[in-house]
């Protein structure tokens, strides 16, 4: 199991779960979406623990962090939240590991930190020309109607949709946690960001130019039934990253590190595997 503790980034507070050597200045850092947490990758973190030090954190507002009301619930303000924990993990180069929204938050960071920014792993999200928001995310940024749909949401009726938004199925208990922390905070922290964020495809031609021009090594892996980010996205990334290769899962969904782990690990570790020891 990974080590757990607490980090403090301004008014801020975080659990962090992490394997491999204490105190490393080059780290695996993965960063969740929505929603989850830093527990979403334990297992992950386990895996890369093995090659070297591996860390995830909760995002503010999401998890078991703190939701403070004054916080920038914008992918600007999460790129500094990331910058924030690595100085107080003392952690100085970085092979991030994203999904979802952590993709922009974790790209943002990128752009703004080159140099200490080593690879990336692509978990259905990146670059995304030409597209538009999902049905989900559209009434979220619509007010009044975000607001009653977040207001009351029963287990049960959570149970489902999650399961059926992922053909292969999703383990009852990651699907519980992310219940158990969707709290009226994480909530509000949902309406905040999704209505502080334009279509990804307002920004991918800006944002992959920026990319482009990094030429990060990359590796893609992609659920190909994710019923959010369509898997036509995969080959896409290749237009913009140097990637090493591209894994697509045929009956996964969106969180595929979850319902295919084997399948996930096993492409990760090789790649991290190179990239570590390049550096070593």
């Amino acid at each position: 199991m990974p080590r757990a503790r607490r980090i403090t980034v301004g008014d801020v507070t975080s659990p962090v779960i992490e394997a491999g050597p204490e105190d490393a200045g080059e780290a695996v850092f993965f960063v969740h979406g929505n929603p989850g947490s830093s527990q979403d990758w334990a297992a992950l973190v386990d895996a890369a623990g093995e090659l070297g030090r591996a860390v995830a954190v909760d995002m503010p507002g999401f998890g078991q962090a703190s939701k403070p009301a004054n916080f920038d619930y914008t992918v600007t303000g999460y790129a500094t939240f990331i910058q924030g924990a690595l100085e107080q993990l003392g952690i100085s180069r970085v092979h991030l590991v994203v999904h979802d929204f952590g993709g922009p938050f974790g790209l943002l960071w990128g752009l703004q930190h080159a140099d200490a920014w080593a690879s990336v792993t692509l978990i259905n999200i990146g670059i995304l020309p030409g597209y538009h928001w999902h049905t989900l995310a559209r009434r979220w940024r619509t007010p009044v109607l975000g607001e009653l749909l977040q207001l009351y949401i029963p287990r049960a009726a959570w149970r489902k949709n999650m399961q059926a938004s992922n053909p292969k199925g999703l383990p009852p208990e990651f699907v519980d946690q992310m219940y158990d922390n969707y709290d009226r905070g994480t909530r509000r922290t949902v309406l905040k960001l999704y209505r502080a964020t334009p279509d990804p495809g307002e920004a991918a031609e800006e944002v992959g130019k920026a990319i482009k021009a990094l030429n990060k090594p990359a590796l893609v892996i992609w659920g190909m039934k994710d019923p959010f980010l369509p898997g036509k996205y995969a080959d896409v990334q290749a237009d913009y990253f140097d990637v090493k290769n591209t894994v697509k899962l045929p009956e996964s969904g969106h969180w595929c590190y979850q319902d295919d782990p084997d399948g996930v690990r096993e492409a990760l570790v090789p790649f991290l595997r190179e990239r570590l020891s390049a550096a070593s």
